[in-house]
């Protein structure tokens, strides 16, 4: 299922998600993503670390609430490309009949998402919508084609609501989402932050670049947009150090992005 919108495909302006596949070893970018990449790297070497931990975060946030939660439903929200592990080969290798519903509104991830976004099993679903996660009701009520919403919903922003056009609107982005999830339902969240000074540059350089700009924000503000939920051990804290054993946080890279897992009560 997509909603069907022509959109043109601009090989001229750099695209976050295209850059974040090149900096994971990707092939699904163009020139301009691969130049605005390797200068993005000469700014804040930790970029692709922060790529590739932030699907590790992915995986392992997918697989505990699939196998110790019992979710069956999972709407990823500003999926980006294909790559490495995906939301539904995580959660149907725990549970097979799993539904997931990818969100994104660029071009080339949709060409991708119908082509590799495909169920890993024969009794699980995985669907793609084409949309602007600053249109949640939109995203609802595409998603309740697929997923039911009177039983729980992993909501998934991995990432993306730096992209959110200020912080008011992300946490009515997070909030409408979850108010029309029922109660046991989860949200898997995180956003860099404002820790890193290379970091920061990095994200204002971005912008002049012509890419949609990306704020870090404050780990204060981040860690409100779980307010009213019940947050999973270890917390709010580095998103690369969730779900990692105590005697292996020795081996966690330190990177400026932080976010958790938490349930609706």
């Amino acid at each position: 299922m997509s909603t069907e919108r022509k959109t043109e495909f601009r090989t001229d302006i750099p695209h976050s998600a295209r850059i974040w596949n090149y900096w994971m070893g990707g092939k699904d970018n163009y020139e301009i993503d691969q130049v605005v990449g390797d200068a993005s790297l000469e700014i804040d070497p930790d970029i692709a670390t922060m790529a590739i931990e932030s699907r590790k975060f992915l995986i392992r946030a997918v697989t505990h609430l699939a196998r110790e939660a019992g979710i069956t439903q999972f709407l990823d929200i500003g999926t980006g490309l294909p790559t490495m592990r995906n939301t539904h080969e995580a959660a149907q290798e725990v549970v097979p009949e799993a539904k997931i519903v990818y969100v994104d509104n660029d071009p080339l991830v949709l060409v991708h998402a119908r082509a590799l976004l495909i169920s890993a099993t024969d009794e699980g679903v995985a669907e793609y919508v084409e949309a602007d996660y600053h249109e949640p009701e939109k995203i609802i009520a595409a998603a309740r084609e697929v997923l039911d919403f009177d039983l729980p919903i992993a909501v998934m922003f991995m990432g993306v609501l730096g992209h959110a056009r200020s912080y008011d609107d992300l946490l009515r982005i997070v909030h409408t989402m979850l108010a029309a999830a029922p109660s046991g339902s989860y949200l898997v969240y995180w956003d860099g932050t404002d820790d890193s000074e290379a970091y920061v540059t990095l994200c204002e350089e971005y912008t002049k670049s012509g890419g949609v700009p990306y704020v870090p924000r404050t780990q204060r503000e981040l860690s409100a947009v779980f307010e009213g939920l019940e947050l999973l051990d270890p917390g709010f804290g580095p998103m690369a150090e969730w779900g990692i054993p105590a005697g292996q946080l020795d081996r966690v890279p330190k990177i400026a992005a932080y976010g958790g897992v938490a349930r609706k009560p």
